[in-house]
């Protein structure tokens, strides 16, 4: 089979498409720093630490594995980080993507699967949303991933790349064997603290906002299961070397939970009474994001199997507990 370089591929969602890569008989290749990923989580194929800054770096890495494609996951997610501090953003998730891009346009390499997200969208004008909404995004997290896609499109145009751009809407969940799960330092995403809560790990859950215009007031997001968001890695990769059409792609279930519903489901999973602290509204954050996965489900035929609130958080919930 062919050789996938997975940049990132020690971070939470790149760590289970590695997995599945391997499954499915493909050589897999990991170049990742380590910055935010362990090498744990690497359960196949070969790890080279580097960073993408290093155009030598990648230069030698792909001489050396000559992969068919590359699946690009390395990037800081933080959206209240970059609003912080822009740059940051903007040099690893743009500028560091521009150097890989350019090594695989020396290298001859012409298939990239590329990690976007949502939050490309800003705050849409309808909902669930489709590809066809605008781009606009109002924070640098976003405008990064934004300005890839362009890359992406205008590097398509010339010849050089073809790709698929998979925005994701909420990954959740861990590997269903608890092997590997989300770590992130510091923890931001909302099942994996609200279990944090459950263990004891922290005192409580804080909701942002519960005077939306949303059934019970907190705001409600698309959760998909990791392991569904992988299935459409592998599925883009399978499009690609077949000689497929570059293209973005939503990735979520096309209907989403409240905040208040996690934390209830959460309860209801672990059997703890978690404390919720009510807080103020975070700047920006939409009342309702939820995706339209038609064109992903049309074009690469994804079918999702984890279209499922009690099951993303069990799955979350035996890996959290493996914390402790």
């Amino acid at each position: 089979m062919d050789t996938v370089l997975v940049t990132g591929g020690a971070g939470y969602i790149g760590s289970h498409v590695v997995k599945n890569l391997a499954a499915e008989g493909y050589r897999v290749v990991v170049f990742d720093n380590l910055s935010t990923g362990f090498r744990d989580s690497v359960l196949a194929g070969d790890l080279v630490v580097g960073d993408l800054a290093d155009s030598a770096a990648l230069d030698e890495l792909l001489r050396t594995f000559r992969p068919a494609a590359v699946m690009h996951f390395a990037a800081n997610i933080e959206v209240g980080e970059s609003v912080r501090d822009p740059l940051k953003y903007y040099r690893n998730n743009a500028a560091n993507t521009v150097n890989l891009l350019a090594a695989l346009a020396r290298e001859g390499v012409r298939k990239c699967i590329f990690s976007s997200t949502a939050a490309v969208y800003g705050i849409p004008d309808t909902i669930p949303i489709r590809e066809s909404e605008p781009i606009r995004p109002i924070n640098p997290y976003g405008q990064a991933k934004a300005f890839v896609e362009k890359v992406l499109e205008d590097c398509s145009r010339s010849g050089d790349i073809d790709y698929v751009s998979l925005r994701y809407f909420n990954a959740s969940g861990a590997d269903p064997q608890g092997r590997i799960g989300e770590r992130h330092t510091p923890e931001s995403h909302l099942i994996p603290l609200t279990l944090k809560a459950a263990r004891g790990a922290r005192r409580n859950i804080t909701v942002f906002g519960s005077d939306y215009a949303t059934p019970d007031g907190t705001c409600v997001r698309d959760y998909i299961h990791v392991e569904d968001l992988s299935s459409a890695h592998l599925l883009a990769l399978e499009h690609l070397l077949q000689g497929g059409e570059s293209g973005a792609f939503n990735c979520g279930y096309g209907h989403g939970y409240s905040v208040s519903e996690v934390i209830e489901t959460a309860k209801r999973v672990t059997g703890v009474e978690i404390p919720v602290e009510l807080s103020g509204r975070r700047p920006g954050d939409p009342p309702v994001l939820v995706a339209d996965s038609t064109g992903l489900q049309q074009a690469l035929h994804w079918k999702p199997r984890h279209d499922d609130l009690e099951f993303i958080v069990r799955t979350a919930w035996e890996w959290e507990r493996k914390q402790s």
